[in-house]
């Protein structure tokens, strides 16, 4: 680990999480709270939130932001898709937690930077919560099928054993982001991403039933790589070479000469 510590790409890769993550917390965040700030047509009338909107801007953003730093990071932006290529023996445990400390920095920066922006208007900053009728078990359930679609697909798009490939990788983990709103919005307010349920529980300050936009994801996220590892795609390799990863991070991706040198998009 200490060798990858001390790569200069390394941090560039932990710095593209935490850039990327602000945008795509402004954007998508800032899209969901844009309707308390709409014109409605009459004084008695409250303008409601549209499902469909944020869930595409969730999605779009996520596909521009693999887009811009993929190459980087491998723009995980989410602490279950940082766990899911850890489980699947893509990254090193240094490199997961990093990414997962940027990605929580990330996010809390953005969602104060969205409170300063929306304090003239009484906002919940995105916050999840439980829709009325729905228990903690319920919202459990639905988090871990929306992470677990999440995280598959991302596993199934960036397989670099795959030729069958053809399209937009980012937009289509893009599309599967909007998917899981699309699921799960009416239900939690779609907390996926246990980096983006946490800034804006902290900023706002209410951390009710948050445990379950961590536990959901991370579940959903685990259950996603052993999937798609050990059954659906079974990976070659021993438990040594796991190791290696686990401690070293990928092999070709650290023995470059160069410490200016760039990395191609690869799921890490």
């Amino acid at each position: 680990m200490a060798s990858e510590f001390k790569k200069k790409i390394f941090w560039r890769a932990v710095v593209a999480e935490f850039f990327a993550m602000i945008l795509f917390i402004f954007i998508s965040i800032g899209s969901a709270l844009g309707f308390k700030f709409s014109v409605p047509l009459n004084s008695t009338v409250e303008p409601g939130q549209d499902n469909v909107k944020v869930s595409l801007a969730f999605g779009l953003a996520i596909a521009t932001m693999a887009q811009s730093v993929g190459h980087i990071s491998g723009a995980h932006l989410n602490p279950a898709v940082t766990l899911g290529l850890l489980l699947s023996c893509q990254i090193s445990i240094l490199r997961a937690i990093m990414y997962i400390v940027a990605q929580c920095l990330g996010a809390v920066v953005a969602t104060a930077i969205l409170l300063g922006v929306t304090s003239s208007r009484s906002t919940t900053l995105g916050l999840n919560e439980l829709a009325d009728g729905i228990n903690p078990g319920q919202g459990l359930g639905i988090e871990i099928i929306a992470t677990l679609q999440l995280v598959l697909c991302v596993l199934a798009t960036t397989d670099r054993r795959r030729n069958d490939v053809s399209g937009s990788g980012p937009l289509a983990i893009g599309l599967s982001v909007a998917l899981g709103h699309l699921l799960a919005i009416d239900y939690t307010g779609c907390g996926i991403n246990p980096a983006r349920s946490f800034g804006s529980a902290l900023i706002y300050n209410n951390f009710t039933n948050h445990w379950i936009f961590w536990v959901g994801p991370i579940i959903g996220g685990a259950a996603a790589a052993l999937i798609y590892d050990f059954i659906l795609a079974p990976r070659c390799g021993d438990v040594t070479d796991r190791m290696k990863v686990w401690t070293s991070g990928q092999v070709e991706e650290y023995d470059l000469d160069a410490d200016d040198s760039r990395v191609e998009m690869k799921p890490k």
